[in-house]
């Protein structure tokens, strides 16, 4: 602001900038093809005293950049600043202080992966599973008395087997889709689109539950060292999500370093306790352990069947969760990407194989009992017969409580990548195929951490409770993917001399991960296993729903208006309440586009008085040829009668293309919004589902105080 005080009233004079010099060369950095385009508006206002005037310079600044085409421009990230003062400056330095400064499209190798990021990012959820599989074991075989608890180790290497064939066979998945071979490529470009659609309906139903059960599992853990946290479980657990959806909005790389640590600690953690125990074990110094009494008495005897032994054997097939992960985020990785991701898909099935062998071992020779309240973890008992409470037991328990929370990081990684594959074919919503400042798929990452929320508060945080729905989903897009990735070699038997061993990896894989689904959907169907079955079809039929309007729409031939301009007659209908400055706006530009006599200005009245003052007021203003037509509405409506003269003007006007022009005002500050153009919104709500009208609005800028704002009562499309 630029401040004048003089004896004079004359007005300050201003002398216009030379074009020239409004095109200059930036100096804040950018490079020397940018340029900055300067508008300034000059606005001279009156002091409190006679002599006082004072200069207000508005200035807008749109930076491009050239590209040596005139009719390319391509916008730095400098390019459109908000004003300092407006709401939107403040929201985008929130916005830059919690999600970090955008990151452009030609810098999104830097965003990749290496073997000691990737690992967290895409091999935690397996990892981290194997701290609560052994409990998910043992608290189904305990329900058939204490002496069943022998049979964990055996069941914990039967999983292991499995786990291997997973692994292999993924390892050729890998090696046959270097550029992503989730279940929905492989199944969909060998089994057809249906069986693509079934196994990514699958896997976004086991993403939602990897992120709840993560998440509930490791507060279990933060509530084995502190019980009194036990009653805010739900309300930590809506905390963590928010957490991981803020560190996946920054960025896949940047998520990766955040949350690497976690993994890393918890390795080096379970392994000082595998060393101590095997030291002890060498020693002959094995601790005892004894499991208080009520916990004895919590568990009634049953009958050790086969179906127990075999919902047990579910319980523990969870922690294959996470496997595909490495498969579906192959671009993710740097160079040679196809190397490290088999690397990383190794090191991920080594780590966990070891781990959950070694704790079902412990806890098997120990007699450890699964805590029936879900207060103290199994991990956290076996801790603390070893290393007592000390420090150490602290530090395994704020390690798996990490890595259990952050293992949630690996659905974050691949859902809404997951989306953004399937918005590319066309079977989701487009806008989940958008990637935000930071390169990451903004949509499908609140829509998960969304998700996510409601499972949490609907089961309670508890484990136990949301562990049932798990695991089906995960085992339906195993069985699919290999079985895609058969046919894949067989189509490719012609000079290919191991495609039958290739295949016969994958055929093994399809049929053992095949019997697991179909034997974990029959064990814990009763249990909670119905709603994922119902869920999956109901996914497939929205999705292959979405799919048919985008082909729809891409097939449709019949446009609204000419796609000729000769053959466009615009016929405006210009909306008012008032003859006030936004209504002669709106006025002026209709003439603009058409002749008077076409032109038709629409006033809506519920007061014959009020009608009666603007037809008084229409014949007093200069109008040429306009017709004002005045529709009283004895009932109150505005949209209904309007709606019905546009559809009568369309029948009697069959060429004639039918034009909304509504004045509209724009105040100075957001929350002025409130108090202005409630009607125009919903007239533009309503006309948009009105075919063949075109809806145009003539914006009138308020600025303080305003001379030319006039306060309207009727109930026409202006301003207000």
């Amino acid at each position: 602001m630029v401040s004048n005080r003089s004896s004079s009233s004359a007005p300050v004079a201003s002398r216009q900038p030379d074009p020239r010099s409004l095109r200059q060369e930036l100096s804040d950095g950018t490079s020397p093809d940018d340029f900055a385009v300067r508008q300034d508006r000059p606005d001279t206002f009156q002091g409190q005293h006679p002599g006082d005037r004072y200069v207000r310079v508005a200035r807008r600044r749109s930076v491009v950049r050239q590209t040596g085409t005139p009719d390319y421009l391509v916008v730095p990230e400098t390019g459109v600043e908000p004003a300092p003062s407006s709401l939107r400056h403040s929201f985008a330095l929130a916005k830059r202080m919690l999600i970090g400064r955008p990151i452009a499209t030609a810098h999104e190798y830097r965003e990749r992966l290496g073997i000691v990021t990737g690992l967290p990012v895409f091999a935690s959820d397996n990892i981290s599973s194997s701290a609560y599989a052994t409990e998910e074991i043992m608290r189904v075989l305990v329900l058939a008395g204490i002496g069943a608890l022998s049979l964990t180790l055996p069941i914990t290497l039967a999983i292991i087997a499995v786990l291997a064939v997973v692994v292999t066979s993924y390892q050729q998945t890998i090696a046959a889709y270097p550029n992503g071979g989730g279940s929905y490529i492989v199944a969909s470009d060998n089994l057809g689109p249906f069986a693509g659609l079934t196994a990514a309906s699958a896997l976004l139903v086991d993403y939602v539950l990897t992120v709840s059960v993560s998440i509930t599992a490791g507060i279990a853990a933060l509530t084995s060292l502190f019980p009194s946290l036990y009653p805010h479980r739900v309300s930590l657990g809506i905390a963590f999500v928010a957490l991981l959806c803020l560190g996946n909005l920054r960025g896949i790389r940047e998520s990766g370093a955040i949350f690497a640590a976690p993994t890393y600690l918890y390795l080096i953690a379970i392994a000082g306790l595998f060393a101590w125990a095997a030291f002890r074990f060498a020693t002959g110094n094995v601790p005892s352990y004894t499991a208080p009494a009520a916990w004895h008495d919590a568990y009634a005897t049953r009958a050790l069947g086969l179906v127990l032994i075999l919902r047990a054997f579910s319980s523990g097939a969870v922690a294959l969760s996470g496997v595909e992960a490495v498969s579906n985020g192959i671009p993710a990785f740097k160079a040679p990407e196809t190397r490290r991701a088999r690397t990383v898909l190794i090191l991920m099935g080594s780590s966990f194989g070891l781990i959950f062998v070694g704790i079902s071992f412990l806890a098997g020779h120990l007699g450890i009992l699964p805590d029936p309240t879900e207060q103290e973890t199994v991990i956290s008992q076996i801790a603390r017969a070893f290393v007592g409470n000390g420090p150490y037991l602290y530090y395994i328990q704020f390690a798996t409580a990490l890595i259990l929370v952050l293992a949630a990081n690996t659905a974050f990684a691949d859902f809404p990548r997951l989306l953004s594959i399937l918005a590319r074919d066309r079977f989701v919503p487009r806008l989940f195929a958008f990637r935000g400042d930071r390169l990451a798929f903004t949509g499908g990452i609140v829509l998960l951490a969304l998700l996510s929320t409601v499972l949490i508060v609907v089961f309670g945080g508890s484990v136990t409770h949301l562990i049932p729905l798990y695991t089906i989903g995960v085992f339906v897009a195993f069985t699919l993917s290999q079985a895609g990735m058969v046919k894949h070699w067989w189509a490719r038997r012609h000079g290919n001399r191991s495609w039958r061993w290739r295949a016969a990896v994958n055929g093994g894989g399809a049929v053992t991960t095949g019997i697991v689904a179909v034997e974990v959907a029959i064990s814990k169907f009763l249990l909670g296993a119905w709603i994922v079955l119902l869920l999956v079809p109901l996914l497939i039929a929205l999705m292959w729903a979405i799919g048919r309007h985008y082909r729809r729409m891409a097939g449709a031939q019949r446009p609204e208006t000419p796609l000729q301009p000769d053959q466009v007659r615009v016929r405006p209908i210009v909306p008012i309440a008032d003859l006030n400055i936004p209504a002669k706006q709106a006025l002026a530009f209709a003439r603009a586009v058409a002749p008077d006599d076409v032109i038709s200005l629409v006033h809506v009245a519920d007061d014959p008085a009020d009608a009666e003052r603007l037809r008084t007021a229409w014949a007093e203003w200069p109008h040429g040829g306009v017709c004002l037509i005045v529709i009283e509405s004895r009932y109150r409506s505005l949209g209904g009668p309007l709606l019905r003269f546009l559809s009568d003007e369309g029948a009697s006007h069959p060429d004639d293309t039918l034009m909304v022009i509504l004045p509209e005002y724009v105040p100075e500050h957001w929350w002025e919004q409130l108090l202005h153009n409630q009607t125009a919104l919903r007239l533009k709500a309503a006309l948009l589902f009105h075919p063949g009208v075109i809806v145009a609005s003539v914006p009138y800028h308020v600025a303080g105080d305003d001379p030319g704002v006039s306060y309207c009562r009727g109930r026409g499309g202006s301003a207000e």
